[in-house]
């Protein structure tokens, strides 16, 4: 059990990274918001063999065009954001009218094949989400301090029941760009999923221009598949 000096320490950390994304959609900063579809998920999606029809879970989704594109292949899509400003801009650019309810801490925010639950991703359960057949995480690893990314993990296998995963993430010097998105590597990966999953890495590319154009950073995305037994 973590002590509860870090407990307090980590849920601290949880608190300020909190306010810090909602400012960042308040006053518009969202540079890591893509305008096109990942080219990744379109890759390497098909290798995890989810067939359409089944449910992906999109943690930390923002308003992420890439939910747009798994509805249209036919999935239905359930995502967790802290942020309602961005879940309302989803929904307009999804063209959708949501169902607004209140479900534990979190508002769910429902239309046609999709669900996203606004509030504090470590209040979200397995009883409040529901079902998942996989995880697509381009955001939430990455958007953690290192800190709270051994509570994310952990609590993602829980409340996933170690749904397969595609995860996307940035290697980089941190002393240079200190983050967010913050860099996470092979073995940080591994030592967070390999208990659980065998972990493959499905390309590795250099970023262009670098990160934010400040020093050289590598672009990795990972598919994870629940060991056997």
């Amino acid at each position: 059990m973590m002590p509860v000096a870090s407990q307090l320490s980590t849920h601290k950390e949880i608190l300020m990274d909190a306010n810090f994304w909602h400012n960042r959609w308040q006053t518009n900063q969202t540079g890591w918001h893509e305008t096109a579809v990942n080219p990744l998920l379109i890759t390497h999606f098909p290798s995890l063999n989810v067939p359409p029809g089944k449910r992906v879970f999109v943690p930390l989704c923002g308003k992420s065009l890439d939910l747009g594109w798994l509805l249209s292949l036919g999935y239905a899509v359930a995502g967790a954001e802290l942020s309602e400003l961005a879940v309302t801009q989803l929904f307009a650019d999804l063209r959708m009218e949501p169902t607004i309810s209140e479900v534990g801490k979190h508002k769910h925010f429902r239309g046609e094949k999709i669900d996203i639950f606004v509030g504090d991703l470590f209040d979200l359960s397995h009883e409040i989400l529901g079902p998942v057949d996989a995880v697509y995480d381009r955001a939430a690893m990455v958007a953690l301090p290192e800190a709270v990314r051994v509570q994310y993990s952990a609590h993602l296998k829980a409340f996933t029941a170690l749904a397969p995963q595609l995860v996307i993430g940035y290697e980089y010097d941190q002393t240079v760009v200190p983050g967010p998105p913050f860099s996470v590597t092979a073995d940080e990966l591994h030592r967070h999923y390999s208990d659980s999953y065998s972990l493959a890495l499905l390309a590795r590319a250099e970023v262009a221009g670098g990160l934010k154009g400040k020093c050289p950073a590598v672009e990795h995305i990972w598919r994870l598949e629940k060991l056997p037994g």
